[in-house]
């Protein structure tokens, strides 16, 4: 149940950075900065889930 829950959360913070991206012009400029730097952290958070998984692949029976 916990990888599931982890992959859900790695694919909605990619998907919210792509959106931010492609959307960018149609974002009000008050939101900009903020919803930036929150998509950064989960994108961020996202990568150590990555490697976090990898390196404990073996360790899980």
């Amino acid at each position: 149940m916990e990888s599931n829950s982890t992959l859900i959360f790695i694919i909605s913070s990619f998907c919210l950075g792509a959106v931010l991206i492609m959307m960018r012009n149609s974002v009000p400029e008050k939101l900009k900065r903020g919803m930036a730097s929150i998509a950064v952290v989960m994108i961020l958070f996202a990568f150590f889930l990555i490697l976090y998984s990898f390196f404990n692949m073996g360790s899980n029976p």
